[in-house]
C-alpha cells in the first residue's frame, strides 16, 4: 500500500523521541512535524536526518483507513497502547477498534 496523498497523519499523530531537523527534542503525539510540508509531504523523506521511527512505519489498510481522521484515531490508539504506563498490550482486533476514547 502506498501513502494516501494529502494525508500526513503519521507526521502528526505519532510521537517521535529522536531529534528531527527543526525539532531537536522530537515531537509529542498530535503535534504537526515541522518537516511536514503544506502539501502534506515529508520534506526529509529518504534523507538520513529522517527519524528511524518514521522510516520504519509502513502504510497498512487497517491503520490508514479511508481518510486522515481514521488514521489519526488509529495512531492515537497505537500511542495509547504503547506508552509505558499503558495496561498490558493486546493486538488490535480487526476491523479497527473504537479508538475515539483514546483521543486526548
Amino acid at each position: 500500500m502506498d501513502c494516501r496523498p494529502g494525508c500526513g497523519a503519521c507526521c502528526i499523530g505519532l510521537s517521535i523521541t529522536s531529534p528531527i531537523p527543526g525539532m531537536p527534542d522530537g515531537k509529542p503525539a498530535g503535534v504537526r512535524c515541522v518537516q511536514l510540508t503544506e502539501t502534506l509531504h515529508c520534506a526529509i523523506f529518504g534523507q538520513p536526518e529522517r527519524p528511524a521511527a518514521c522510516a520504519s512505519l509502513r502504510p497498512e489498510p487497517e491503520m490508514c483507513g479511508d481518510n486522515q481522521a481514521h488514521a489519526l484515531r488509529w495512531l492515537a490508539w497505537l500511542e495509547h497502547v504503547t506508552r509505558p504506563s499503558a495496561p498490558p498490550r493486546r493486538a488490535a482486533p480487526h476491523p479497527m477498534p473504537n479508538v475515539a476514547k483514546f483521543e486526548e
